[in-house]
């Protein structure tokens, strides 16, 4: 059925309309929606912050691929800093990232979407959501990743009687033992190495 999907604030301004009506009967249908008609939106809300409102109640995390009946939808951005109870709020990058996670599907399946979404009467055509269903999944697994795996702490050898100093590098300490998590770095940096192992083969050299 369609539906009224009612933009907020600077979301409002930023797309154009106060509102649009389309054939949507989830939130992440709503969100592939926008994405699908304003590509240049998924930049816009990525990095800020919303709430989503069915009349006056507040959804989850997990009511995203609920059927929402016959409710208006309500997008209402949040103010970055702002005090009080603000409660169930999204990050933007979180709902796009939703909106292209197909329950019951693959992980990285092939699942396409028909979108069935109209803007003044248009349609919006058939919608192949390999390729982005992956990217989005990773967008949110990533964080929970995070969450449930935090980074391995460095092992103290300090106390050590044997530190095991290698005289091929400056330094008091600089041979890493077994266990001693290796970072990973995008960039350029200025920081001490993370010595695994080292080696020196002698030559003789002819005068």
């Amino acid at each position: 059925m369609m539906r009224n999907i009612i933009f907020h604030g600077e979301l409002a301004e930023f797309i154009g309309h106060k509102s649009l009506e389309a054939k949507v009967s989830t939130v992440a249908e709503t969100m592939r929606f926008l994405i699908c008609n304003f590509p240049q939106v998924e930049a816009h809300m990525a990095k800020r912050y919303y709430k989503i409102l069915l009349e006056n109640n507040e959804l989850d995390e997990s009511e995203l691929h609920y059927p929402m009946g016959s409710s208006d939808i309500n997008i209402v951005p949040v103010i970055s800093g702002a005090g009080g109870n603000l409660g169930k709020i999204f990050l933007g990058a979180a709902l796009i990232g939703a909106s292209f996670f197909f329950p019951g599907a693959g992980l990285f399946g092939t699942t396409s979407f028909s979108g069935a979404a109209a803007v003044a009467g248009g349609s919006v055509g058939t919608f192949a959501g390999t390729a982005l269903s992956a990217v989005g999944a990773v967008m949110v697994l990533s964080g929970v990743s995070g969450m449930l795996f935090p980074l391995p702490e460095q092992p103290d050898f300090s106390s050590e009687g044997d530190p095991r100093i290698s005289f091929n590098f400056s330094g008091t300490q600089n041979t890493s033992r077994a266990g001693t998590p290796v970072p990973i770095v995008y960039g350029e940096i200025f920081t001490g190495s993370v010595v695994i192992s080292a080696a020196i083969d002698t030559e003789q050299v002819q005068a």
